[in-house]
């Protein structure tokens, strides 16, 4: 036996080798701090309804016409501040005078736009029915539609002098030509392969204009309806503006000559809050009517 073996005689057992323990992995990054992102901004303001954006802007434009004035950059002869227009416009409110003008200019509007709403349509599908007639008008409706009512004030004020009647007539020449053109464009979109159908079946006039004109010139005419709303109004101011026939457009006419330039700028401002008026109701009328229209329903989705 050598001297290594004895030497290890009466000695415990070595203990089994240990695994390798494995390294432990890269520490994590401190975290940063929170930082808003552009992506997420825009998402939320995305998120926003356009109502917010509407007050938004309104509450800018406010704050514009008070600070040029008062900061010197326009004199306040000219424009004051919007404080002052709208104090102006409180000062109204509490007169008979102003809300007699408000329902002249209303009654103006409301008027043409129901007889140039009722001509367009009826023209639009007389004409768009026949194509010969359609010919035949073509030439005379593009030579009328870029007169500008304006010009017919002379003729106006010599037939019907200074009343609501001037008034009923620009407006209905001007607001007629978007539906006109809108219900023509309507009925010459009809799918032949509906129309052939519906002849091969024996529809009626009356029938193929129901269930076959009638649904696809419908959306055309509430847009053509949603434009004449706004000229309407246009021409409706602009004809008392000119003529001096009741209503607002007179108003502002009196009160520029009058040198109130506030109650000037107060009644514009009126003006512009009748237009959003006209413009929502004409697209809330719009949807409830083209409920079923694709496009309607596709933008209530989104």
């Amino acid at each position: 036996m050598s001297t290594q073996q004895r030497s290890g005689a009466g000695r415990p057992a070595a203990p089994p080798p240990v695994a390798a323990r494995p390294p432990d992995p890269p520490a994590a990054p401190a975290a940063e701090p929170a930082v808003p992102r552009a992506g997420g901004l825009r998402s939320w303001l995305g998120s926003l309804p356009d109502a917010v954006f509407g007050v938004l802007g309104v509450l800018l434009f406010a704050g514009l016409l008070e600070a040029l004035p008062r900061v010197g950059v326009v004199s306040a002869d000219y424009l004051p501040p919007f404080s002052d227009m709208i104090g102006a416009l409180a000062e109204e409110a509490g007169e008979s005078a102003f809300w007699t003008a408000l329902l002249d200019t209303l009654r103006g509007w409301a008027y043409g736009l129901a007889i140039a709403s009722a001509l367009g349509v009826l023209l639009g599908l007389l004409i768009g029915s026949f194509d010969l007639l359609r010919r035949i008008t073509a030439s005379t409706i593009e030579f009328l539609r870029p007169i500008p009512s304006v010009a017919l004030i002379p003729l106006a004020v010599l037939v019907y002098g200074t009343g609501l009647e001037s008034t009923l007539l620009l407006v209905v020449y001007a607001a007629l030509w978007p539906v006109l053109l809108q219900t023509l464009a309507g009925v010459r979109d009809v799918d032949p392969v509906a129309r052939d159908t519906a002849a091969s079946y024996g529809f009626t006039p009356w029938a193929r204009l129901r269930y076959v004109v009638w649904p696809t010139a419908l959306p055309y005419l509430m847009t053509g309806l949603r434009l004449s709303a706004s000229v309407a109004l246009i021409l409706a101011v602009s004809s008392e503006l000119i003529i001096g026939s009741p209503g607002l457009g007179s108003e502002i006419a009196r009160a520029q000559s009058s040198n109130a330039v506030a109650r000037m700028y107060a009644l514009v401002l009126v003006t512009g809050a009748l237009g959003v008026c006209v413009n929502v109701l004409a697209r809330v009328l719009e949807r409830r009517v083209l409920s079923w229209h694709t496009s309607v329903r596709t933008e209530a989705a989104t």
